[in-house]
C-alpha cells in the first residue's frame, strides 16, 4: 500500500506489536516514528530494521506480543492519504515466550481496533487456502455482519495449484462481500532479496492480471485500486458523518 516494502518478514508471527501506518501524499519519500522525532528515514531497509527493533524492546527477542502500538508515517508522491493498522495475526499454538493463551491475546489486540464504527477492515486471505477457514474473514463477519466495512483483499494467486483459478472468489461468488474483494500482489522473496523496485512491481501485477483467468477484472484488482478504494470509502465515511452531527 505504500509502495515500499519495509514490513518484517519471516515465518510464524512476525507482526507482534501494533503498527499504525499513516501514508501521506508529499512531493518528497520519507518515513518518520513517533518514538524517533526529528529522525526522517530515506531508506526503506532502515525503516524494517527499526520496526523490529522497537518490537523487540517491548516484547523481547523471543516471540513475544504487546498491544502497545508503533506509530510510522510514510510520506510519498506515490500513496493517497490514509491510515493503516497492520495487526498480529491469530495463531493458536504458543512458541518461544508467547503465554499459553497467545490465541485469546491476540484476539484481543485485534478487537481494540476492528470494532471501532469508523475502522474499514481489510480481510486479507491467501487465495491458494479455504477462504471457509479464513481467521481474517470469520473476524470480520463477527464485527461486522452487514459488511459495511469490510473489503476482501486475495493474495498469492500465483501460487495456486495448476489449472485452478480464483475468478469465484474475485468475482464475489464463493463467500460474497458487500464491498467484494480486490486482488493484490505481494513481493516474492526472490524480488526482495533482489530489490526490485516500485515500478518493475507494478508492471509484473499487470502482466499477472493480464491472464486470461483475470484480464476481465483486471481494472478492477491490484495495489492501487485497492489505495483507491479504501481512500474513496474512508472519504466517504468521513462526510457521512459530518452530514449526521
Amino acid at each position: 500500500m505504500a509502495f515500499r516494502d519495509f514490513l518484517p518478514r519471516g515465518s510464524g508471527i512476525i507482526t507482534r506489536r501494533p503498527l499504525v501506518l499513516q501514508l501521506i501524499n508529499c512531493p518528497t519519500e520519507y518515513a518518520e516514528f513517533l518514538h524517533c522525532k526529528g529522525r526522517k528515514f530515506t531508506d526503506f531497509d532502515k525503516v524494517r530494521q527499526e520496526i523490529e527493533a522497537e518490537t523487540e524492546r517491548v516484547t523481547g527477542q523471543n516471540k513475544g506480543i504487546s498491544p502497545v502500538p508503533i506509530n510510522l508515517r510514510v510520506y510519498s508522491p506515490n500513496v493517497l492519504n490514509l491510515t493503516l493498522v497492520d495487526l498480529p495475526g491469530m495463531t493458536e499454538v504458543p512458541v518461544g515466550d508467547q503465554p499459553p493463551d497467545i490465541e485469546h491475546q491476540i484476539r484481543e489486540i485485534i478487537m481494540q481496533f476492528v470494532t471501532k464504527d469508523n475502522c474499514l477492515l481489510l480481510a486479507v486471505s491467501l487465495a491458494n487456502s479455504d477462504l471457509a477457514n479464513s481467521d481474517a474473514l470469520k473476524i470480520a463477519k463477527e464485527v461486522d455482519p452487514q459488511g459495511l466495512r469490510s473489503i476482501g483483499v486475495i493474495t498469492k494467486l500465483d501460487l495456486m495449484d495448476e489449472g485452478t483459478d480464483a475468478r469465484d472468489i474475485l468475482e464475489n461468488k464463493l463467500l460474497p462481500l458487500l464491498r467484494g474483494y480486490i486482488r493484490r500482489g505481494q513481493p516474492q522473496q526472490k524480488d526482495i532479496d533482489g530489490k526490485k523496485d516500485i515500478t518493475a512491481a507494478l508492471q509484473a501485477e499487470r502482466k499477472f492480471l493480464s491472464h486470461p483467468s483475470y484480464r476481465y477484472l483486471a481494472d478492477r484488482m491490484g495495489t492501487a485500486h485497492l489505495q483507491k478504494v479504501l481512500s474513496q470509502v474512508e472519504r466517504l465515511t468521513y462526510m457521512h458523518k459530518l452530514h449526521h452531527r
